[in-house]
Formats: structure tokens, sequence, C-alpha cells
């Protein structure tokens, strides 16, 4: 899923060299934390943070089927 993740950030961003992503694993949680540059933070987030929603959403779909609970952070 991290990889996932960092193939649309870097795809909707600027500058893709500063995209960063970590993940920070828990019993029945992972959470993703994404790091974008200041000026793309606005084009991750999405207009009234669609596209946030929509990646987080990928991301309950999937952890559904794995059993997982993920979390999406995004930090500039």
């Amino acid at each position: 899923m991290k990889e996932l993740i960092e193939w649309i950030a870097k795809a909707l961003v600027d500058k893709p060299e500063e995209v960063d992503i970590s993940e920070v694993v828990g019993e029945n949680t992972i959470a993703i934390e994404l790091r974008v540059a200041r000026e793309d933070l606005g084009k991750v987030i999405g207009r009234n943070g669609r596209t946030a929603v929509a990646m987080r959403a990928i991301l309950n779909a999937a952890g559904t089927k794995a059993g997982k609970r993920y979390v999406l952070e995004i930090h500039e």
C-alpha cells in the first residue's frame, strides 16, 4: 500500500523527488505518513479534500480485505 500511495502522490506533485513516505506499524493499524513539499500540499489534499479522501478510501478498501486498518497522514 505504501508504494501505491507513493506512486499516486508523485503523479500529483510538481516536485516528486520531495515525496517521502513512511509506515508506522501497530497491532491492527498501519499509519502511512506522506510528506510533500509545502507548495505541493494543496495538490495532494485536493479541492475540499477530495484527493485525500479518495486515497484514504483506497486504503480502507485494501485494509478491509487484508484485515488491517490503514490511516493516511499528510504532512508538509
